[in-house]
């Protein structure tokens, strides 16, 4: 540059050239000042790789050139674009469990750190590398290629009167079937959503098969099928969808999540919109999160002694309260009854969920982010520092999250969450084996849940209908151990059972509605015993749980169904 320069200064003091040579040397110039440029950088580039190569050597691991190294897309996909901007590192290369990532600061400890929970989250063997900031540079060029998965919420234009309009359609299913095939793309989208509320659903499930598209509505946890339409129209129909959720049309090999949002007269209503790749096209579940209504605590379908013991748990300023239960069995929706009668004007309330789904006035709820770190455990540590009463933690995992959550419940707060098992008494084993130390678990816990959903029968045509043999044998088996501490009584001799056939009230299917069957044992000091002798069993905690009056789910439904509120087959069908 300097010489360059020099010249520069040398024309000047000569005066101006003759035109010719005044261009001919300022083209030189330009040209040589250019060259210049390229080569210092060239050479700063290599100082810059050199560093990396010494910083890897001191660190005892291995240096990437990445300034020409061809990376998968599908390594890049380890991080998010955010979080590798936020550590500056990048995955250049990942086969089977094991992934290769570039760092460009190693010694910082927030990266370290960062690191070793990706390993643990995505299960995945981190091979560091030390590359330069070059590298890194180049590398995150790449994400701009990227296909991404994104979440659109937008209002779509399905008004009231569209619903109440296709609803005036159909008075049976295979009406609804019929009108299916008749109308156009835009109005097929329309009347499903119409059935859908017309029938109360909860998921709408649409799926292209080899010669048609099916179309099936989950009613009261039971999928059912409502129509088809022929496999010509499945491109139509799967683009309406996509242009509605905000989801991009020409994606068809990879999942997308999006979400329609539905201003109707009663507010707005969310539909979470889920895509994913099959055989013949795509897969499209569309789950409907209407607002929670005003279910009260009393009218969560818990009885007799359990409603007052459980009453009196949450009522105690500190401990756990914990829900049991495979997806779908109403977890979620009995913490947020409890949560609406704690939910005083005195109380404050924070909850961790994944995602937030419905929300409650009054009650500060935070989304769970795993791609960014914010982690239940992490997250739960954060809100204790926000002076919380009550905390709910939407799943229980894994130890950490365990640990903080049993601390948080001994410290003086009322702690709700939920833990995967398949009885009340499966989750103090289930939380033993995360790790869990058996003298913090037995005075952290008041009282666990188990729970499952059965269908309620429609009240306008069921119908008292005689047990078999074989179905009186079972309850008789069934309700023999029911402990005389519960406060229950049966009597199987005198007892009415039903059944519904179907009517026009009830679509023909026979029921209307869901109610919980619930099995509730709260902390007693033989329960406690069994747990800190450290040699305990399933079994041996719902035997002594019977023993101190516990009603088992199969037991409490059994109880629902002499009441006339669902038929005995459907306790069989959840609970056995």
């Amino acid at each position: 540059m300097g010489a360059v320069a020099g010249l520069s200064d040398l024309l000047k003091k000569q005066g101006t050239p003759t035109p010719g040579k005044a261009a001919g040397i300022a083209v030189d110039e330009e040209t040589a000042d250019l060259r210049l440029h390229e080569k210092l950088h060239a050479v700063a580039l290599e100082k810059f790789e050199q560093q990396a190569q010494t910083s890897a050597a001191d660190y005892h691991l291995r240096y990437m050139d990445l300034r020409k190294f061809p990376i998968p897309p599908e390594a890049l996909q380890l991080f998010s674009e955010d979080d590798a901007r936020k550590f500056s590192v990048v995955c250049f290369f990942a086969e089977g469990q094991e992934a290769r990532v570039g760092v460009v600061s190693i010694a910082d400890t927030a990266v370290q750190e960062f690191l070793k929970r990706i390993a643990v989250d995505k299960k995945n063997k981190i091979i560091p590398y030390v590359i330069s900031q070059e590298s890194f540079d180049k590398a995150m060029a790449l994400y701009a290629s990227l296909p991404k998965i994104i979440t659109v919420t937008r209002d779509v234009g399905i008004t009231n009167e569209d619903l109440e309009k296709f609803q005036s359609l159909f008075n049976s299913l295979p009406e609804l079937a019929a009108k299916m095939k008749e109308i156009n793309t835009t109005d097929f989208v329309t009347l499903v959503f119409a059935a859908a509320f017309k029938m109360n659903a909860s998921d709408v499930h649409i799926e292209a098969e080899e010669h048609k598209v099916i179309v099936r509505l989950r009613l009261d946890g039971i999928l059912h099928e409502i129509g088809d339409v022929p496999s010509e129209s499945w491109k139509k129909i799967i683009s309406r969808v996509k242009l509605l959720a905000g989801l991009k049309i020409n994606i068809d090999d990879k999942p997308q999540d999006g979400r329609i949002t539905l201003v109707l007269a009663e507010g707005k209503i969310d539909v979470r919109v889920s895509t994913i790749p099959t055989a013949y096209g795509e897969s499209v579940v569309m789950r409907i999160l209407k607002p929670q209504g005003d279910a009260s605590f009393e009218g969560l379908g818990i009885r007799g002694k359990a409603f007052e013991k459980l009453s009196h748990e949450i009522d105690r300023p500190n401990g756990m309260i914990i829900t049991t239960g495979p997806t779908g069995s109403g977890k979620t929706t009995s913490l947020y009854t409890i949560l609406k009668k704690k939910n005083q004007p005195g109380v404050k309330i924070i909850t961790l969920e994944d995602p937030v789904e419905y929300k409650l006035e009054g009650v500060n709820q935070s989304q769970i982010d795993q791609t960014k770190g914010y982690t239940f455990a992490d997250a739960l540590k954060s809100i204790l520092r926000q002076d919380p009463d009550i905390c709910m933690v939407g799943e229980i995992r894994d130890l950490p999250t365990a640990e903080v959550a049993i601390q948080a419940a001994l410290t003086g707060h009322l702690l709700l969450s939920t833990i995967h098992t398949n009885s009340a008494s499966g989750a103090i084993p289930r939380f033993l084996s995360m790790g869990v130390k058996p003298f913090l678990l037995a005075p952290a816990l008041n009282a666990i849940i188990g729970q499952r959903l059965v269908r309620r029968l429609c009240l306008a045509c069921k119908v008292v209908t005689a047990l078999s043999d074989t179905d009186k044998a079972r309850v008789a088996d069934i309700m023999k151990t029911l402990s005389p501490a519960s406060g229950e009584h049966f009597d199987l001799e005198n007892a009415k059972f039903m059944t519904a056939p179907g009517c026009k009230e009830c679509k023909m299917l026979g029921y209307k509605g869901r109610v919980g069957v619930y099995e509730i044992f709260t902390m007693t000091p033989s329960i406690e015993k069994i747990i800190l002798s450290g040699q305990m069993s399933e079994f041996d905690i719902q035997a002594q749980a019977q023993a101190d009056g516990m009603v088992t789910m199969a037991q409490d439904g059994i109880l629902k169904a002499a009441d006339g509120l669902t038929a005995l087959s459907e306790v069989f069908r959840v609970s056995e």
